[in-house]
């Protein structure tokens, strides 16, 4: 009868690699632990901490948008109508991106489009598109300037302020 013998290390586990993954899981667990105690803050709520900061808006605009039959999305203005950009389709993925998710938002709630939605420039630069149907918003200046001065070419121009 023949019997194998397993050599030492065929089955092993190097002890550096599994010791700073367990250190890995240990710094996690801690850094939970102390924000969940109140050592650090916890993340901000952007309209919170522009409430407690005294940020007041500079400019704002009501906005609709539409879906045309050939894809192109046209913004226009909630008061006025006028058409304040166009987007055919494979441009403007940021504005469809983000008004496709207030409007999802809106038919879960059965709401329709009669309510425009509210564009904010903030004294910090910031920029807020919010629906007030549902309270939801999307904070554009977070996604990058480029992104930000889509949505700042449809607020009033300075001299018009």
């Amino acid at each position: 009868m023949i019997v194998r013998e397993y050599e030492k290390d065929e089955i092993t586990v190097q002890k550096v690699p599994l010791m700073l993954m367990g250190g890995l899981v240990v710094i996690t667990l801690a850094l939970t632990a102390s924000v969940q105690l109140g050592f650090f803050e916890r993340s901000s709520i952007p309209a919170q901490a522009r409430a407690e900061a005294g940020i007041q808006p500079v400019a704002a605009r009501t906005l609709r948008f539409f879906d045309e039959p050939d894809g192109t999305v046209r913004a226009e203005d909630g008061a006025t109508a006028e058409v304040l950009s166009r987007f055919s389709p494979g441009e403007g993925g940021f504005i469809r991106a983000s008004v496709r998710s207030l409007v999802h938002q809106r038919r879960i709630r059965g709401e329709g489009p009669a309510v425009p939605f509210e564009l904010t420039e903030w004294e910090n630069g910031a920029l807020t598109l919010r629906d007030p149907v549902t309270g939801k918003s999307v904070e554009v200046s977070s996604f990058g300037p480029d992104n930000r001065a889509v949505f700042a070419n449809m607020l009033p121009q300075k001299d018009a302020r």
